[in-house]
């Protein structure tokens, strides 16, 4: 059974989602200008042994109302989990994130980790300005032929600085085109990143993603990794071998946290819950549970 309902948060609501029950396991989707549903329904699988709790991060998807860009900060990020934590009761918490929620995960596992009594990344996205800026470059070295000026054209057009939401799937279709072996997953992708948005709230979460990567890697030494090496919360890891983001990048990580454990997927890219979410599923259960 699925329960939807808005918790009110700093002037705000959250939209969040539920499913299952047992352990908690709150799933912090990336982007940072998506909200959570380009993550159903294939993590939903995990339902079937844990209590799953989606949301749209605060000023996305269905969670825009009353959101100024101004109002989001890596802290109110934190907050709102402290928030929908209590609101529901939830204890200590197992986190997923996946891709930008991976650095949320570990920026609240780094300043609650009695709050969190797993974490996992999916896919995650950089620790570090330093990583980042290494991901970007391999990003843009390793694309095909021509992707990167078909998307600078996307980009310089009206349609796309007014958030028109066929430009910005035009501008995703390329981006995440490498993503996929198979075109029908990459057109489930496409079909939901803005399905909950609209021209208006595409633009503020863009502002939105500014803001938290001037904040992160766009900050002057900007650095999980040695906050990391601290951190005794249970770590997993699963990162596809075709992913985007380079290995290197959950490498280093892995690498921080004592006893942490790196999974590489073989023949998956940056979406594994999408291409193989009953192994996704296997390996999140199975350290979540200590089977």
């Amino acid at each position: 059974m699925t329960n939807e309902r808005y918790i009110p948060v700093g002037g705000a609501e959250l939209y969040v989602r539920e499913i299952g029950a047992g352990h908690p396991i709150v799933v912090l989707h990336g982007g940072p200008d998506f909200d959570h549903s380009y993550l159903v329904p294939e993590l939903d699988v995990l339902a079937e042994s844990f209590r799953l709790i989606y949301y749209d991060q605060r000023g996305r998807g269905r969670s825009a109302r009353g959101v100024r860009p101004e109002d989001i900060t890596i802290e109110s990020e934190i907050d709102d989990v402290d928030h929908l934590s209590g609101r529901l009761g939830l204890g200590r918490v197992a986190l997923l994130g996946h891709s930008w929620g991976g650095v949320i995960a570990m920026e609240y596992a780094i300043r609650r980790p009695d709050h969190v009594s797993h974490l996992v990344l999916m896919g995650t996205a950089p620790a570090s300005g330093r990583d980042a800026e290494l991901f970007r470059r391999r990003l843009r070295a390793g694309r095909p032929p021509g992707d990167v000026e078909r998307m600078q054209a996307i980009v310089g057009t009206t349609r796309y600085r007014d958030g028109d939401l066929k430009a910005e799937a035009d501008y995703y279709r390329i981006h995440f085109g490498a993503c996929f072996r198979r075109s029908e997953q990459l057109d489930a992708l496409l079909g939901r990143l803005r399905a909950h948005f609209s021209p208006e709230t595409v633009l503020l979460a863009r502002a939105i993603e500014d803001r938290l990567y001037e904040q992160t890697w766009s900050s002057d030494g900007y650095d999980l990794i040695p906050k990391l090496r601290p951190l005794t919360v249970p770590t997993l890891l699963l990162h596809g071998d075709r992913d985007f983001v380079p290995l290197v990048v959950p490498a280093h990580i892995a690498q921080a946290v004592s006893g942490s454990r790196l999974i590489v997927l073989p023949d998956c890219g940056h979406f594994a819950y999408l291409e193989y979410p009953r192994e996704i599923a296997h390996h999140v259960s199975a350290f979540v549970t200590g089977a």
